[in-house]
């Protein structure tokens, strides 16, 4: 498909500048949505589109900027002279700017000239909607298409399966510029296109279902990770123009890999060239510093309030679903969000109307939001990183709820990495911060996390927040990996946690590859693909993730011995899996395990197993069920169960 849109000639006016007036791309239709919050589309209708009026060639203008006395396009191509191009405002009030400009050709680099009605101010800005961005340090904007040809129609006809509640769920989280780097050309960053066979390949031969990247919308500051978002509608120029990022895209959904995108509508850079102080007044962002200004980030906040900025984001959303095919949206900072006080002291906050400090126009925005995007896309999945016990996150807007599909799970993050953090001695004090998660795991559609954020600023990769010695963190961090993989949930790792990565992430530097080389790495990484063919292959372990049905207790008070074991369980009864975690370094011979039903359970996965760096103890395959009740159940097993170890197993039908 094109993005390029044919106009007819009428009475069009150029100004002395070589503007064309009178062409546009926004109907009366779109402006009276724009006005009431509710056009959706903007990423069609503003920021620097390619247009033919009549035999002429060019790209037309529009941007939202209310308060400013004078607008004009300024760039390369017009030796960046700001009373070359001026656009003009329209009649019907709504703010927007516009015209067009014949002979400009793709690639042009160019940004807003601005002068405000206000504080004297002049300042030469970024266009919001531009689909590409000068290489960063550079903030200049570039005139460009989305022309791309996609090959992903059978991903397309698939993906409501593939995003299921009852599919398995197992995401590798991404960040393009440091899972690998080119090591012979002083590390430097891999294109969008050099990435894709090798992300490709391993993704899917690693087993897993999904890619989430950090944010790639374009951030001059390589820091921040992405979270500092100026180009909204763009993908990072780092690694390529934007048909290099679908590339990579379409590559992983034509291997049956979905992709989810980290997105940021919490907050953005007061930085100059971007959204803060647009048009010289706070257009994006709320004016006062207790609600627009964020004091840990050093960022300002969106004015959720405000009918064109919810169209800003909401159309953002849409745009990467659209046009870019993403499966997911990961919301950042949805908590940031929800409440007033966020990060602020006793009089750094306004209350709402209502006394209270829940965010009454972020709520609303969340609400619109997950209905707008589940109603155009009934098949993605929107996602919310949200770290309090705000109720309902992923139920239904129309019930009460917030509408997102899925919530991470930080409470079980938390306390599963301070359980695994403490020496075994002790181990048994704490015995119910392995439990507790079961408590609520089912009160939300959630993902259990071992993201980004557990292995920087300090806080060590996975393996290093493992105790003892080398022996012993190697299987401490597989014992880990595999109760996340055997706990109810969708998944997600990521990426370094899979084999072992032994410093924590570095966003300057390509992950250690080279561990590989070394048994106990790839020890770790066999283990995650055997984990990952196992959920997939397993109903039992993703089919009821989201319902008490699919998990039951056989015992979790074992805490002398820090050994807990349960069934999870799929629709058919012939689908329910054994699992049995020893958190302690002793092995436990003849450990006596009640089970639902006689017969002989074959052990599948046990995290000892020398292919995995571990010391081989296990049951030579299975056990066979007697008839001797234990654990409240009917039957039981013996069973010798390894040194920080776990087993998983399934009763043999046939």
């Amino acid at each position: 498909m094109t993005d390029r849109v044919k106009k007819q000639t009428g009475s069009n006016e150029k100004t002395p500048g070589g503007v064309i007036h009178g062409p546009t791309r926004l109907t009366e239709q779109d402006i009276y949505l724009f006005r009431e919050g509710n056009q959706f589309r903007l990423y069609d209708k503003l920021g620097s589109r390619p247009m033919s009026v009549g035999d002429q060639e060019g790209y037309h203008f529009a941007v939202w900027a209310p308060n400013a006395k004078e607008v004009s396009v300024v760039g390369g191509f017009n030796g960046w002279d700001k009373k070359a191009h001026p656009l003009a405002v329209r009649w019907d009030g709504s703010g927007i700017w516009e015209g067009f400009i014949p002979g400009l050709r793709k690639g042009e680099l160019y940004k807003y000239h601005i002068v405000s009605r206000y504080r004297d101010y002049e300042v030469d800005k970024g266009d919001p909607f531009s689909y590409y961005w000068e290489l960063s340090p550079r903030t200049a904007s570039v005139a460009w298409d989305l022309d791309y040809r996609w090959g992903d129609e059978e991903w397309q006809r698939r993906r409501a399966r593939h995003n299921a509640p009852d599919a398995p769920m197992s995401v590798y989280e991404v960040h393009l510029g440091s899972w690998r780097r080119a090591p012979k050309e002083n590390k430097r960053f891999l294109s969008y296109r050099e990435l894709a066979p090798y992300l490709v390949d391993y993704v899917k031969d690693m087993g897993f279902t999904h890619v989430e990247f950090l944010p790639v919308m374009e951030h001059p500051f390589y820091g921040s990770w992405g979270y500092q978002v100026v180009g909204y509608y763009a993908p990072t120029s780092r690694y390529g123009p934007p048909q290099d990022f679908m590339f990579l895209v379409d590559q992983l959904h034509q291997n049956g890999i979905g992709v989810m995108l980290d997105w940021v509508p919490s907050h953005f850079p007061s930085d100059e060239h971007g959204l803060a102080h647009f048009d010289g007044t706070h257009l994006y962002e709320h004016q006062d510093p207790r609600k627009g200004f964020h004091p840990e980030w050093k960022s300002s906040l969106f004015n959720y309030g405000r009918n064109e900025v919810r169209n800003f984001l909401i159309s953002n959303a849409l745009f990467w679903l659209d046009k870019y095919h993403a499966d997911a949206l990961r919301v950042d900072a949805v908590a940031s969000m929800l409440y007033l006080d966020y990060a602020r002291q006793e009089g750094e906050w306004i209350p709402n109307p209502f006394g209270g400090r829940e965010n009454l126009e972020a709520i609303a925005f969340l609400k619109r939001f997950n209905a707008v995007a589940y109603g155009t896309f009934p098949d993605i999945q929107t996602i919310a990183e949200e770290s309090t016990a705000w109720p309902m996150v992923t139920r239904p807007v129309y019930v009460g709820g917030l509408g997102f599909g899925k919530k991470w799970n930080m409470g079980w993050m938390h306390d599963t990495l301070e359980y695994f953090s403490k020496d075994p001695l002790f181990r048994k004090y704490h015995h119910n911060q392995l439990t507790f998660s079961l408590w609520y795991a089912f009160t939300e559609n959630f993902i259990l996390p071992l993201s980004h954020d557990e292995v920087v600023y300090g806080k060590g990769s996975l393996l290093h927040k493992m105790p003892g010695d080398d022996w012993q963190k190697f299987a401490n961090l597989r014992l880990l990996l595999g109760f996340m993989y055997t706990h109810p949930g969708k998944k997600i790792l990521f990426m370094g946690g899979e084999f072992g990565q032994r410093r924590e992430w570095v966003h300057e530097d390509s992950l250690d590859w080279h561990l590989l080389q070394f048994e106990p790495h790839h020890g770790v990484q066999r283990w995650v693909k055997d984990l990952n063919r196992l959920h997939r292959e397993e109903p039992g372990l993703h089919e009821l993730d989201s319902h008490p049905e699919g998990f039951a207790w056989i015992d979790f008070s074992d805490w002398e011995n820090s050994i807990i074991s349960f069934l999870r369980k799929g629709r058919s009864p012939e689908d329910t899996v054994l699992v049995v975690c020893n958190f302690t370094p002793v092995p436990r011979p003849d450990y006596r395990i009640g089970v639902p039903a006689a017969g002989f359970w074959r052990e599948m996965l046990n995290s000892d197993a020398k292919e995995y760096g571990g010391g081989g103890q296990g049951n030579m395959g299975g056990a066979t069920a007697t008839s001797i009740p234990f654990h409240g159940q009917d039957h039981s097993l013996c069973l010798n169960i390894p040194p920080l170890g776990m087993l998983v197993l399934k009763r043999r039908w046939d």
